[in-house]
């Protein structure tokens, strides 16, 4: 595979509620794994200087904007006076990365997502975080039937259950055929486009010479 050059990454919903425990010393755990391949994919992203869009689920404390949501199996989250709805340390958003705040599952929900797509001309949605069943699942949908390309990070995204995590993805691929990527080929897809850059160089400095 290739990254396309009209491709933008969607980081969904990584936040520091969900990684409190996590710290220097148990990096390593099992536990992370999710958020580290997130954050290698992140650093692909961020060396071919593709466009990074950072979204986070954000409720006001009132909880007036939560809908329907706490009527399934999910309890009072991401309130916006709490530090803990903020982006995740380990893949915080840099300066030039675009920032969106959400109130539904859909990243393209009552956002201006599509506005900045379009004025990124970008046709291809690479996407990691989570819920793979839930908030990824319900902006794949949305990408795709607003006529996106879409690629989801298969193990740089977590479900509520495996079962669910497994289920979703299943569903994504239904709708696409290309829809399912792991990290070792988006890492694999940046080694290719590096030798192909460094290959044109020497073809250039070749003729000047």
């Amino acid at each position: 595979m290739k990254l396309e050059k009209n491709c933008a990454l969607l980081v969904i919903d990584i936040q520091q509620e969900d990684f409190v425990g996590m710290n220097e010393s148990n990096m390593a755990d099992p536990a992370w794994e999710c958020i580290r391949n997130g954050r290698r994919v992140l650093d692909v992203f961020r060396r071919r200087k593709l466009p990074v869009i950072q979204i986070k689920e954000v409720h006001r404390p009132d909880m007036v904007d939560f809908g329907r949501e706490l009527d399934g199996s999910e309890g009072i989250h991401c309130l916006e006076d709490s530090p803990l709805t903020d982006y995740a340390r380990l893949t915080y958003p840099i300066e030039g990365e675009y920032l969106i705040s959400k109130r539904r599952y859909s990243a393209f929900f009552g956002t201006d997502l599509e506005i900045l797509l379009k004025g990124l001309h970008v046709d291809t949605l690479y996407l990691i975080g989570g819920l793979t069943d839930v908030c990824v699942h319900y902006t794949a949908v949305d990408a795709h039937q607003h006529d996106y390309h879409f690629h989801v990070v298969t193990d740089a995204v977590a479900g509520s259950s495996p079962e669910a995590h497994r289920y979703a993805l299943q569903a994504m691929q239904y709708l696409q055929r290309e829809a399912l990527v792991t990290t070792e080929e988006i890492e694999a897809a940046q080694e290719i486009g590096s030798r192909m850059v460094a290959t044109h160089k020497t073809v250039l400095t070749n003729k000047l010479n």
